[in-house]
């Protein structure tokens, strides 16, 4: 500081001079990056468009027709082509049909034609297919599907193959369990059979069915059938758990429950055995007493699941008996309706039919509610039970199935009187619709009849003072009858009869003479009431017993 003290003309706060020093020439600025380099994008190339673009001379001509195993069509293609009823396409004997019961598949020397489900048919026929005619087995010339690598050498153990009737010994090592043929009779033995009767063999007794059944409804190992029904891979699941157990287990879930019937029955008919128990929607199936595993039906695999195809639409805007508008008006009146149930997610739906069918005797209009259903779910539970029912599907808006009991419904219960409904908002008694009761409802009411507890009217159109006074009049009908007793008739020694009480026609009283009104009284004192008894002392049938006891 005192240097800078001594300096004469120094301004220690001068400002910067306004015009910069003059840069030299023989020294260059340091040249330094940007912190961030700056991107440089490729400027957009043209559209081509090959109708409008001259041809390019220098490019080579690609092939015209190129190999078509490169444009077959997939999942993602939207593949569309119109059918009818008869053979699609063919390869030698091997075709695939187009039928009532949908798209099967013929092979050679097979027992039936061959589908993706047995159960899940829709009784309409199919409009179109969503992928090329194709077998879903492996070709003939092919031992085995194609996985991807080279197949394993042979291998140089020998298996031996074990059949039901004759058996590894048990304990041999490296050898699972096979069952042994049966139950049977005392004095009989297995023998060979071909046709379902031989091998199911005389009819199981009660004994045996629970023998069977007992082990097997806490066992786990079982067949599970989902919403795609009995599918053709499951037939040789199937014979794969008969190979260990005399009773397959089939655990049924979802859309197939709806008509457990029709279940069965393709399972009796498929497999070639017989259901001897069910439980809702569990069933179980015994193989039958001379089953062999060795002579079973063998059935080629499906590779792969094949598309559905194209149906008809469910959902009409003007369905069967209706014009479009009296459709839309079932629909806005449908949308305040309460369902009647609520269907859970894989659940087993065996009462649904039966529940439809009961709502309709109250009502013309259903809803079921299907929220947390799949949609291909819910759509296969209506047209299901447009066919068992049957009804008019309207929506299944919101996820919920609104269906119509139609014009031509019949009530379950055509013989119960008809109970005209409640009355409307205008006061009147609608009677074009009626209310019919259950049978239960139905014995009540005709007992009632019977007993002079109940009348039935002839006419239902009555004013207040007409049906009061037909209540007046059957009051005192049924308190006669409730109040009377018969008369019990007696024999004399002389063999003349005398009857306990005695009334003389000819003699006519009136109310008057027998209760005058001055001995009436109407006070509240009933401590000391007497009446007398209408039954006679000693008429009644224990009486006669004790009668007849004493004098013995």
């Amino acid at each position: 500081m005192p240097i800078l003290a001594s300096l004469r003309c120094v301004n220690l706060f001068s400002s910067f001079p306004s015009k910069p020093p003059p840069k030299d020439a023989t020294t260059s600025p340091p040249s330094t990056s940007p912190p961030i380099p700056i991107p440089r994008y490729t400027p957009p190339k043209p559209k081509f468009n090959p109708k409008t673009a001259p041809p390019n001379p220098k490019k080579p001509q690609t092939n015209p027709n190129p190999n078509p195993a490169l444009k077959l069509p997939h999942r993602q293609t939207h593949y569309y082509k119109r059918v009818k009823p008869g053979v699609v396409s063919s390869d030698g004997d091997r075709a695939v049909l187009v039928g009532e019961s949908g798209v099967s598949y013929h092979l050679p020397g097979a027992p039936f034609e061959f589908q993706y489900s047995y159960s899940e048919i829709p009784q309409a026929k199919p409009v179109a297919i969503r992928e090329p005619a194709f077998l879903p087995f492996a070709p003939p010339t092919m031992p085995r599907p194609w996985t991807g690598k080279q197949p394993l050498k042979k291998s140089k153990k020998k298996i031996p193959l074990f059949d039901s009737f004759d058996p590894p010994p048990p304990g041999t090592k490296g050898v699972k369990y096979v069952e042994l043929p049966g139950p049977y009779p005392f004095g009989k033995y297995p023998k060979e059979a071909h046709s379902r009767e031989e091998i199911l063999g005389e009819p199981l007794k009660k004994w045996e069915i629970s023998m069977l059944v007992k082990p097997m409804l806490s066992d786990n190992r079982q067949v599970n059938l989902g919403r795609d029904g009995l599918t053709h891979n499951m037939l040789d699941l199937v014979h794969t758990h008969w190979k260990r157990r005399r009773v397959c287990k089939v655990k049924c879930k979802g859309v197939p429950t709806i008509d457990m019937d029709n279940v069965c029955r393709r399972l009796e008919e498929k497999t070639g055995g017989k259901i001897i128990h069910r439980v809702g929607g569990v069933v179980y199936i015994f193989r039958g007493r001379n089953y062999n595993y060795r002579t079973r039906p063998q059935y080629p695999l499906m590779l792969w699941k094949p598309a559905a195809p194209v149906y008809p639409k469910l959902i009409q805007e003007a369905p069967e008996g209706l014009t479009k508008d009296e459709a839309d008006d079932l629909r806005k009146k449908g949308k305040s309706l309460l369902p009647i149930c609520k269907l859970a997610k894989n659940g087993v739906y065996t009462t649904l039919v039966k529940d439809v069918k009961n709502a309709f005797e109250g009502s013309s209009l259903v809803k079921i509610d299907c929220k947390g259903l799949h949609a291909s779910d819910y759509k296969k539970l209506g047209a299901k039970l447009k066919e068992l029912v049957p009804c008019v599907l309207l929506s299944f808006d919101d996820e919920q199935i609104l269906i119509w009991r139609g014009k031509n419904w019949k009530s379950m219960y055509p013989e119960g009187p008809a109970i005209p409904q409640n009355f409307d908002t205008a006061g009147g008694l609608d009677g074009s619709e009626t209310v019919r009761s259950s049978p239960k409802m139905m014995s009540l009411w005709k007992r009632a009849i019977e007993s002079s507890k109940a009348l039935l009217l002839d006419e239902i159109n009555l004013g207040p003072d007409d049906l009061l006074k037909k209540v007046e009049e059957f009051e005192n009908i049924s308190q006669a009858t409730e109040h009377s007793y018969p008369a019990l008739v007696l024999s004399t020694e002389d063999g003349a009869s005398s009857s306990t009480t005695e009334y003389e026609e000819s003699e006519n009283y009136s109310d008057g003479d027998i209760y005058p009104e001055d001995d009436i009284d109407d006070g509240d004192d009933d401590e000391y009431y007497d009446s007398d008894t209408l039954v006679p002392i000693g008429s009644l049938p224990v009486d006669q017993i004790a009668e007849r006891l004493r004098r013995k």
